[in-house]
């Protein structure tokens, strides 16, 4: 079974951490640990009609994001991988600088020095050359860094159709088989 961490901060774009978690939820091998900052809380009030209580079912564990004592907050707790979306730069610029005040921003740190795969949604636009420096220190790191930009070819109809590519894109990076969305044939 993979271990998943989803970290959900307060950057526009909650549905696209609601659809990977969803996912998540219906896949039997994968258990899903999963941290929403107080922003992403609002941003799930203002941006969708799902309770945070709804959310927070879609995974098999919660934990409130000032608990720096949680086990994800240990790299002796093993996971296969962590998942931030979407990600504000201030998280971002948090995890590049090594400040771990949260335990959004303390997960991502363990995941880094423990060597283990630390995926990033970047939700701004435009960006800075501050957060392009640091998404660049990231992706130096190893953090594969998958923003939300749709693809065309498979020639979306709904919006749910460019989330669940964009979804599809981060269960790909995680080593998670889906068909979620369809793939380019040539």
């Amino acid at each position: 079974m993979k271990r998943i961490v989803v970290g959900v901060t307060g950057a526009s774009g909650t549905i696209y951490a609601i659809n990977l978690l969803q996912q998540l939820q219906n896949n039997p091998e994968v258990e899903v640990h999963a941290v929403f900052s107080d922003w992403a809380k609002e941003n799930l009030k203002i941006e969708t009609d799902y309770s945070f209580h709804d959310v927070a079912e879609l995974a098999d564990f919660t934990y409130k994001n000032r608990d720096l004592g949680a086990k994800i907050a240990s790299g002796s707790f093993l996971v296969d991988g962590m998942v931030i979306l979407p990600a504000s730069m201030k998280t971002v610029a948090g995890i590049a600088c090594g400040f771990s005040d949260n335990l959004i921003g303390r997960a991502a740190d363990v995941t880094l020095k423990e060597q283990r795969k630390l995926i990033i949604v970047p939700r701004e636009t435009p960006l800075s050359v501050i957060h392009l420096e640091n998404l660049t220190k990231l992706a130096k790191l190893g953090v594969q860094i998958i923003p939300p930009i749709p693809g065309f070819y498979n020639q979306p109809q709904t919006i749910q159709d460019l989330i669940d590519h964009h979804t599809m894109k981060i269960l790909d990076a995680l080593g998670i088989r889906n068909q979620l969305s369809q793939r380019w044939e040539g």
